[in-house]
């Protein structure tokens, strides 16, 4: 994990790829809403940045509805019972923090007993881009999740049936999330390496989770939403402190204290995915539960699979001189160095 967690990536590792669509049947009509990252819209869509990376303003976004409509809605094919439901946009405005909502309707020739969406659009995403879309009729709703490589799904609107839920995908977008965020990743190797006892291995990574719970929490409520412009530098140096910690304290018993406001900050750059979707309040406690949980199960796999690894190895006095501190070294250069990419 140390040397993939080292490896060279962009400067920003809060990328989440994922977006959210919620489409609603009434009749003739499909009303979609999608919300999408702007800076994750405005790459899949060049000539969408007008402000040269400084933000998506509402006069920007207008100035571009056609980039908006034929890379969104009309990359959206629409089918009721075999036949193509034309598409129109209706609106792009920006929503919060760096959402883009994007409004659009699909009129169909009859209503639809069997309707058909493929978003095509996920092809000019970033490849692993997950759209998290939500079809809602009379009879119930669906979710599901479109991929590059399943993009599509056919829903029987009269036979919905109970409304489905998506508990079991935002709990693996928690676990992608953390195997993903390599920043998070080499924070906690930075916390194992000097091993310790089991109480203060336990310590330290309640102190991390409890922690992180509670911003994240506080974030995806919009209670407390700290620019991502502070939060990122701020792990990155958390990262360059533990592994300089690592090389003058070599005893772990009592870093549950230090650990605990990082893991303050490490919450705000979870909450960056599901702030990202912009869900509406009702759904915010249902996602934060499941998305949280899918991050501690993550955690636990990745330490279930080093924390023994690390354990061996501090068998070996060659580990506990050289190894630890070439790791912590490498850990706190990286820290540093990705310091200083986020703050330019």
């Amino acid at each position: 994990m140390a040397s993939a967690s080292l490896l060279p990536r962009p400067a920003n590792a809060h990328a989440v790829g994922l977006s959210r669509g919620d489409y609603e049947v009434s009749g003739r009509t499909v009303s979609a809403l999608y919300v999408f990252s702007g800076g994750e819209l405005a790459a899949s869509l060049p000539g969408l940045d007008v402000d040269g990376g400084s933000g998506l303003t509402p006069a920007g976004l207008r100035a571009r509805n056609a980039l908006v409509e034929h890379g969104i809605v009309e990359g959206t094919l629409v089918d009721a019972d075999g036949v193509r439901c034309a598409p129109h946009l209706d609106s792009v405005e920006p929503g919060a923090g760096d959402a883009v909502q994007v409004r659009a309707t699909f009129s169909c020739g009859s209503p639809p007993r069997t309707l058909r969406i493929d978003c095509r659009f996920i092809e000019a995403l970033p490849a692993g881009h997950r759209h998290l879309a939500t079809v809602r009729a009379s009879a119930g709703e669906t979710s599901f999740v479109a991929t590059r490589a399943q993009p599509a799904i056919a829903i029987d609107v009269a036979a919905a049936g109970a409304p489905a839920t998506s508990f079991d995908q935002m709990v693996w977008m928690g676990v992608r999330h953390i195997w993903t965020g390599y920043d998070h990743l080499a924070f906690l190797l930075g916390l194992v390496l000097l091993g310790g006892r089991a109480r203060s291995l336990v310590g330290v990574v309640s102190a991390f989770t409890v922690a992180h719970s509670i911003t994240l929490a506080l974030a995806a409520l919009h209670v407390v939403s700290p620019r991502p412009s502070i939060v990122e530098p701020g792990i990155a140096l958390s990262i360059a402190y533990v592994g300089f910690e690592n090389l003058y304290a070599p005893d772990p018993a009592k870093r549950w204290r230090i650990t605990f406001p990082f893991g303050l900050l490490h919450g705000f750059g979870f909450a960056a995915a599901l702030t990202a979707l912009d869900l509406p309040r009702e759904r915010v406690a249902a996602a934060l539960f499941a998305f949280n949980l899918g991050v501690e199960l993550g955690q636990l796999g990745v330490l279930a699979l080093v924390l023994p690894v690390i354990l061996w190895a501090r068998g070996f006095e060659v580990f506990r001189t050289s190894g630890v501190r070439a790791l912590s070294a490498a850990l706190s250069v990286a820290g540093c160095v990705w310091f200083v990419l986020r703050v330019t």
